[in-house]
């Protein structure tokens, strides 16, 4: 399977649209250096997710040092038309942290378990493979 993406001009960020919940679509970056997917809790609560209900606290490492997020099960997190149930995310207040992002999160190499993809900058694709194919 091969996916067309979406890539800021200036960054070479690349861009993917994620579904949470069969229902609500979402703005992410493709970040190959972050191990965790991330989002954005303003997002998760716009969402109808009780912030208060998380499964867990992990810290992590970022660029502004180690910082302690939510950990929230997504009943079905949907990428490229690959759905992944009971997704753990990490929930972090993007805002609160002096984070001013136009996406909902970072899509990270946790959802990729199970896969493998090859990205092709020049044709902005990502071609997608199970391992057991």
């Amino acid at each position: 399977m091969s996916f067309k993406y979406q890539s800021e001009q200036d960054s070479g960020l690349i861009l993917v649209s994620a579904e949470i919940d069969l229902k609500h679509e979402i703005n992410m970056i493709f970040d190959t250096g972050a191990t965790n997917t991330t989002i954005d809790s303003n997002t998760l609560h716009l969402l109808g997710y009780d912030l208060n209900t998380s499964i867990g606290i992990v810290e992590i490492e970022t660029a502004n040092g180690i910082v302690a997020t939510n950990l929230f099960e997504i009943s079905n997190f949907t990428i490229f038309g690959i759905t992944k149930t009971r997704f753990q995310v990490q929930v972090y207040d993007f805002l609160a942290h002096g984070v001013f992002s136009d996406y909902d999160g970072l899509l990270g190499m946790d959802f990729w378990n199970g896969l493998t993809f090859c990205i092709n900058t020049v044709h902005k694709t990502i071609s997608i493979n199970d391992v057991n194919d």
